[in-house]
């Protein structure tokens, strides 16, 4: 199944719904400072910038498409200089169509430039907040906004607190998998529409659409809705993708892992995941095979490899052997106290 599909990414948000979102999403209060039409202006960048050098002059690499953060700094060396050279060095960013300046720590803007800024349409905020604690909370909502993602058929659970991502092709059972293991106590993120996005470098978060969410169709029965019928234990809105696992039809000419000591892996959004395919035929219990799967991955995670272990003993076996004389063998076996059963 192919995962390596192109991601997707919004190419802008709107002023407007950002302004929202930081008040709905993140309960920040910005007070308006002057008033400009601010659904025609966007936001093109993730990143946001603070225009310390570009306000000295410096404006080559000015990063004007990102939200412009006014913290102490800025207002320090702008309330440094005289009126007439304040406004020369506001004007040096001002000239550029900015989606919006947000002065943070509660400081105050210069009249004269809150008018250079409405008169160029540039929406000019204010937070409490201060500038290391705003970034931080503004840049991880532009991160969620800007982030790559895309859609994949499948289904995603937590079990035992690891996100698995079954895939396959359609009809060989995800679904029915997926409710079995619900039944069994663990938790439904998605089914058959999987949707997964990437946070920063490495992490994949995966959850669903409103509209089918938690929802789940069983071929020959219909639509279930899982938070209805076991409650609200039984879901989870998102969850970290930490293993991939591939049910695939068996195939006895093909070769699957017996031993565990390959480490494959899939590509999802750029980042490398671990993959476990899983022959599927009548008769196997593929549901602890899931869960056993996910306890095998917390060990692995806790520092200790069963196959590892194994051929550990094995060396240790073949090395004290070799060590005793030609000949001898120790076929002993430690039985223990009193149990002769």
């Amino acid at each position: 199944m192919d995962l390596n599909k192109t991601p997707l990414k919004a190419k802008s948000m709107q002023v407007s719904l950002l302004y929202d979102r930081l008040h709905s999403k993140l309960g920040i209060k910005l007070k308006r400072l002057n008033r400009v039409d601010e659904t025609k202006l966007k936001v093109y960048e993730r990143d946001i910038h603070r225009p310390g050098l570009a306000l000295a002059g410096f404006t080559s690499l000015f990063t004007y498409k990102r939200v412009q953060i006014f913290g102490n700094t800025e207002i320090r060396y702008l309330d440094s200089l005289s009126l007439a050279a304040r406004l020369t060095a506001f004007r040096n960013i001002s000239k550029f169509q900015l989606p919006c300046i947000i002065v943070t720590d509660n400081n105050k803007l210069d009249a004269k430039l809150l008018t250079d800024a409405t008169e160029r349409n540039i929406p000019v905020y204010r937070t409490t907040l201060s500038t290391t604690k705003f970034i931080y909370l503004i840049s991880d909502l532009l991160d969620d906004q800007f982030a790559p993602h895309q859609t994949y058929h499948g289904s995603m659970l937590d079990v035992y607190g690891v996100g698995m991502l079954f895939i396959g092709r359609s009809g060989i059972g995800k679904s029915e998998i997926a409710l079995d293991l619900v039944e069994r106590g663990h938790r439904l993120v998605a089914d058959d529409a999987v949707i997964i996005t990437r946070k920063g470098e490495s992490v994949l978060m995966a959850s669903t659409s409103d509209v089918i969410r938690h929802f789940m169709e069983i071929r020959g029965l219909g639509l279930l809705d899982v938070q209805s019928m076991f409650g609200v234990r039984a879901i989870r809105f998102q969850k970290r993708v930490e293993l991939v696992v591939e049910l695939m039809d068996w195939n006895p000419n093909e070769e699957f892992t017996r031993t565990g000591f390959e480490n494959d892996t899939v590509e999802i959004l750029g980042v490398n995941m671990p993959l476990v395919k899983l022959p599927i035929f009548p008769g196997k219990n593929i549901t602890v095979i899931a869960e056993v799967i996910a306890l095998n991955y917390l060990l692995k995670h806790y520092g200790y490899d069963a196959a590892k272990e194994l051929d550990k003993r094995i060396n240790d076996k073949i090395a004290s052997q070799s060590a005793k004389s030609e000949g001898q063998s120790d076929r002993r076996v430690e039985y223990f106290e009193h149990d002769f059963e």
